[in-house]
């Protein structure tokens, strides 16, 4: 049997992404996978492409009241409030699990201040097993009236400079959906120092119980997920692809291997996936097990060969 059969037969799904070497490129969305010891008795983590953290912050945080949740029409509403147990509590007690796998641990972070980012950042620069960072961007600026550092390019050049000098790790910036030209969002955040993007986050979003005529969130305003917002993810990511050099990861509303196409195709490098996981929490198995047939089936030898095929 030649090579090129065999190939054919066992695609590569390997894919680069600022210096990563992915298996392939499916990864959890931040936010939906707990710190991967949640989904480790559900699906082997060895099988991923990446696992990316709960997003992480320089203190403590306990999240939003309660309902945090809630179905929507294909998606969910959630307004957990960043709930987690603050970065160096993650390097103690939740770095030693993960760097265990053979995946490569992706840490999502965030801050309510340029300073605070940049601290949680060089925290985790020197830490053993972590890969990259994965900066996230839509939160409030408290020293500039609340302002979301996503939604203005300079507030979010001027915070993704800050922490581009105090680490040497990959810089992935998550970028919100909630502007008027992401383009311009995606520009400036490459300019500062962005290795690479990911998008979108969740879109803002609001239910009503009926009957009691209340917020069917505690929060009131919660972010919308799921398959609802896909084909809303798969245009900005086709558009930030048009718009910058580095490389971008999709996401939004992936279910299955046909979703994760769809992003590929129009340039995503690599996607994640988010609300499947609570549905299926061994979605992304299947994920990867269905892309590498759709390539035997459609004799693609290296998944890079699909990706930014898309025609116009």
């Amino acid at each position: 049997m030649s090579n090129a059969v065999e190939q054919v037969l066992k695609p590569k799904l390997a894919v680069e992404i600022a210096g990563l070497k992915l298996k392939n490129p499916i990864m959890p969305a931040s936010g939906t996978f707990g710190y991967g010891e949640e989904y480790s008795p559900y699906i082997d983590l060895n099988q991923l492409g990446a696992i990316v953290t709960k997003g992480m912050s320089l203190n403590p945080k306990a999240g939003n009241n309660t309902p945090r949740i809630c179905e929507t029409v294909s998606g969910m509403l959630n307004a957990i409030g960043l709930q987690n147990v603050g970065v160096d509590a993650f390097i103690k007690d939740k770095m030693a699990f993960l760097s265990q796998y053979d995946t490569p641990v992706i840490v999502n972070f965030f801050g309510n201040t340029q300073e605070e980012y940049g601290e949680v950042a060089a925290r985790l620069d020197d830490v053993p097993g972590v890969a990259a960072l994965e900066m996230n961007i839509s939160c409030p600026n408290v020293k500039h009236g609340g302002i979301v550092f996503g939604t203005d390019p300079q507030a979010a050049a001027a915070v993704v400079t800050s922490v581009r000098k105090r680490t040497t790790k990959p810089l992935i910036v998550k970028l919100t959906p909630n502007v008027t030209d992401i383009q311009i969002l995606a520009r400036a955040t490459e300019e500062a120092g962005a290795d690479a993007l990911s998008l979108i986050n969740t879109l803002t979003g609001m239910a009503v119980d009926i009957k009691t005529r209340k917020p069917r969130l505690a929060n009131t305003i919660g972010g919308l997920s799921g398959p609802a917002i896909r084909p809303v993810a798969v245009r900005l990511v086709h558009q930030v692809v048009q718009a910058v050099k580095v490389p971008v990861i999709g996401i939004g509303g992936i279910t299955c291997a046909a979703d994760a196409l769809e992003f590929l195709i129009v340039g995503a490098k690599a996607v994640q996936v988010g609300t499947a996981n609570f549905v299926n929490p061994d979605a992304m198995a299947t994920i990867i097990a269905d892309l590498e047939k759709f390539c035997v089936e459609e004799g693609i030898a290296d998944i890079n060969d699909l990706i930014g095929t898309l025609e116009l």
